[in-house]
């Protein structure tokens, strides 16, 4: 009798898998169970893209736009590393804006090359843009404990290297299940109930890479507040505690609050999404944490409109060049309009122009602070 039950659960079992799989497969067949969100939700999300992404395309343009006319700027290593930042950003912004909206709202159904070329755009921003924060983060660690040879270590040449190996692995990591690395079943199970015809092998390596991305950036903030915490200590030893040391907020909290800021906005960004697709890559998920996925999803593209705010609009010589570049297009402006009203003055208005622009030059000059360096040097 006991196996004869056991032999009616087994087989109740199968049924309901096979049902199951029959049902999946069904519902599936034009993407229709990937595209979960109720009318409330679209309208939700819609209004989050909508006002993240242009915003987002602007800040980071804007910087990548400084940085390209700026000649101090873009011959540094550091804002070469801000530069990829913006520029992943700006992808990001680009294409997950538009890839998103097309499926959850217009239910655009793209074949499977289609879809996975439109996915693999949305991989190449955001993994080149944890990949350029990590680069950012051994910058500051370099600048910190290696503040004497920081020069001879990181050189232009190296890190424009450092940028072409980055975005070379990006672009062959993203681009994988085009090539082919995709779901054998198409649709149906043992495929990612997150992405069509992504394989979950696929996706659980691509998550692993990204967690092992944000955790050497954790470690290296947390190995820059160990240093400035031991230079502080030193500083305030040797001064004994008096002087200047009492009135100012300790180095090493300082950067300890802006580091922390930095780290829980790029946790809280990052963690849901990617432990959704952990999850995915275990066990079955429902249509609500498919909703959920989908809603935690935009947080990666809020992540790209605050970094220009935390890595480059912080930095204070890209603030100085920002200004002097908005003051230069303002005067420029005013000249062509003086002109424009009288020709006789057209000499004397050119002439202003140049001026302006040139005593803009030493001005800009002066104004060149390593704000990292600034962080170490003035405790």
């Amino acid at each position: 009798m006991e196996e004869w039950e056991e032999w009616e659960t087994s087989t109740a079992l199968d049924t309901q898998t096979q049902h199951f799989s029959t049902t999946y497969n069904s519902s599936c067949e034009k993407l229709d169970c990937y595209m979960v969100l109720t009318e409330a939700e679209k309208k939700a999300i819609g209004s989050i893209c909508f006002l993240a992404g242009p915003v987002t395309l602007m800040e980071n343009a804007l910087v990548l736009g400084v940085i390209a006319t700026t000649v101090s700027l873009r011959k540094r290593p550091s804002y070469l590393f801000i530069g990829s930042l913006a520029l992943a950003d700006v992808f990001a912004s680009c294409f997950f804006t538009i890839s998103f909206l097309d499926f959850h709202l217009f239910h655009q159904s793209d074949g499977p090359d289609a879809y996975l070329f439109k996915l693999g755009g949305v991989t190449l921003a955001f993994t080149s843009s944890v990949g350029s924060l990590l680069l950012t983060a051994l910058d500051r660690y370099l600048c910190i404990h290696q503040a004497s040879a920081y020069k001879v270590l990181l050189t232009r040449r190296r890190a424009l290297l450092s940028l072409l190996i980055l975005w070379s692995i990006t672009i062959l990591v993203s681009f994988l299940p085009v090539m082919g690395w995709r779901c054998p079943t198409g649709l149906a199970p043992p495929c990612s109930q997150l992405f069509p015809y992504i394989n979950r092998g696929y996706l659980a390596c691509w998550t692993s890479f990204i967690l092992v991305l944000l955790v050497l950036i954790l470690m290296s903030y947390a190995l820059i507040l160990w240093k400035a915490h031991r230079h502080e200590s030193t500083m305030t030893t040797f001064q004994g505690g008096t002087g200047t040391g009492q009135a100012r907020m300790r180095m090493d909290i300082r950067l300890a609050r802006t580091f922390g800021l930095i780290l829980l906005i790029l946790v809280s960004c990052w963690l849901p999404v990617l432990s959704f697709m952990l999850v995915d890559v275990s066990i079955h998920l429902s249509r609500a944490q498919q909703r959920a996925f989908a809603f935690c999803s935009t947080l990666c593209l809020l992540n790209s409109t605050v970094n220009p705010l935390l890595y480059a609009l912080r930095c204070r010589e890209l603030r100085v060049a920002l200004i002097n570049s908005l003051c230069r297009l303002w005067k420029i402006g005013r000249c062509k309009q003086s002109t424009n009203d009288s020709n006789p003055k057209l000499h004397s208005a050119e002439d202003h122009c140049a001026a302006s622009t040139e005593d803009e030059i030493p001005r800009e000059r002066s104004t060149r602070l390593n704000s990292i360096s600034e962080m170490v040097d003035n405790p």
